[in-house]
């Protein structure tokens, strides 16, 4: 008896005919990606990116083939990221101070002021 009322309740509910809704959800991810594409259209960028021989067309590839989480990081990040990345300076200093810990754990011996350990 259960298992006809549930069939009955099924076929019935299958035969009437339910209103669908169908609108564009907006969503989170989708302002992320607009956020990004907004920052790459501007003139500063572009000039940039054409210095570097990057096609504007091959970065609005990439950015739609980053994934959710690749594209939330980078919309979250992307104000406080360098524009042409690490400076000179920068690489002088790292390279300075990988060579002078190597002079005083005793691998190299590039300046003479170190000492190395013994």
């Amino acid at each position: 008896m259960f298992r006809r009322w549930i069939a009955s309740l099924l076929i019935l509910s299958l035969a009437l005919p339910l209103p669908a809704h169908a609108a564009l959800v907006v969503t989170q991810d989708a302002l992320q990606r607009e956020r990004i594409l907004v920052v790459l259209d501007r003139a500063e960028v572009q000039a940039q990116l054409q210095a570097y021989g990057v096609n504007p067309a091959d970065v609005r590839a990439r950015v739609a083939a980053l994934t959710d989480d690749e594209a939330a990081e980078l919309a979250a990040r992307i104000d406080e990221l360098p524009a042409g990345g690490v400076s000179i300076l920068g690489v002088a200093l790292i390279v300075f101070l990988v060579l002078l810990l190597t002079d005083i754990l005793g691998y190299t011996k590039v300046f003479p002021f170190t000492k190395p350990m013994k």
